[in-house]
């Protein structure tokens, strides 16, 4: 996979527990263009790679700029980013990968952010403010200290279609989300990104007011994946040399296929980045990921073998 070299040009306190990077090509190139959506994945010190969001104005070619929590739960990624990147930094990161971008058919966009998972959905209001294409935006954080980029989206010239609700504040100001998705309103594109739980919420109230599948966009950080009492071994074949690799109860299918030398690229490592998405040619998968729609996981034809296992005794796969 393609690696770019760039330099941590500035790093910035933006709000309690939040940093921003301002990452630009070690040579001093023009960066890949990118859409709003779109993330790279970041190869941290001590060998871990993580996907972070890119938050700047898209048509920006001589920076990358993302915003990194501090997250007390960390496996590892934010931990480095705040504790062993600085400025004047060089660090190898992916070109970028857009898995959350605007549908161009839609009449009118919703935003709605939940603290870190603004970082997306600023780059979202920022093109969308640029094509003059109404939105709304919702942004949902545990108060004002906590909600990064709260001065600079307030003085931007879309802040008039921005809403900040915290949960400190008074109850007037809270979102609620039964409230705002009630009626579906056709043409309209609903896109989140935030913590799992707020996520939960929005979707499942979106879905239970009907909203149809394809006017929902999401795009989760973390999730829980962790092995299960009900994980069973079984056995995986790659299609392309006949091989066939057994998987442990205890083994996800990327380390035992690693162990057995055969490596797929990861990032994320719990099933919502995309980055291993692997296809599918027989079998029927157990999708554990947070990645593919309803009906992406219904067809079966694919599966993110991070955290993904099988409900057959043998998945074939296309590697």
């Amino acid at each position: 996979m393609s690696t770019i070299r760039v330099r941590v040009a500035r790093k910035q306190i933006e709000a309690t527990d939040i940093c921003s990077y301002e990452l630009v090509a070690a040579d001093g190139a023009a960066l890949p263009a990118f859409t709003a959506g779109a993330h790279v994945d970041v190869h941290l010190p001590g060998g871990l790679t993580r996907p972070y969001s890119l938050c700047n104005d898209s048509h920006e070619t001589q920076r990358y700029r993302i915003g990194v929590l501090r997250d007390a739960a960390s496996r590892g990624g934010s931990k480095a980013m705040h504790e062993a990147v600085h400025e004047g930094d060089v660090l190898e990161i992916s070109v970028p990968k857009n898995h959350f971008p605007l549908a161009a058919s839609a009449s009118r966009s919703l935003l709605l952010a939940g603290g870190i998972g603004i970082t997306p959905i600023l780059a979202m209001a920022q093109a969308l403010a640029a094509a003059g294409a109404p939105f709304e935006m919702h942004y949902c954080s545990r108060a004002q200290e906590h909600t990064a980029f709260h001065a600079e989206i307030s003085a931007a010239p879309f802040g008039r279609d921005v809403h900040f609700h915290f949960d400190d504040g008074a109850s007037v100001q809270k979102l609620s989300i039964p409230d705002l998705l009630a009626e579906v309103q056709p043409g309209v594109h609903l896109y989140v990104c935030g913590p799992k739980g707020f996520m939960d919420a929005v979707l499942q109230t979106a879905r239970a007011s009907g909203w149809p599948e394809e006017q929902l966009h999401y795009e989760f950080f973390s999730a829980d994946v962790g092995p299960s009492v009900d994980d069973a071994s079984f056995e995986v074949k790659l299609a392309r040399s006949g091989r066939v690799v057994r998987i442990a109860a205890d083994q996800t299918v990327v380390k035992a296929l690693a162990l057995a030398g055969v490596d797929i690229p990861v990032s994320c490592e719990q099933g919502v980045c995309g980055t291993c998405l692997t296809k599918v040619l027989e079998g029927e998968p157990e999708h554990k990921d947070f990645y593919l729609t309803p009906e992406e996981q219904a067809a079966n034809d694919q599966f993110t073998p991070c955290c993904s296992r099988s409900k057959s005794a043998l998945l074939v796969l296309d590697l």
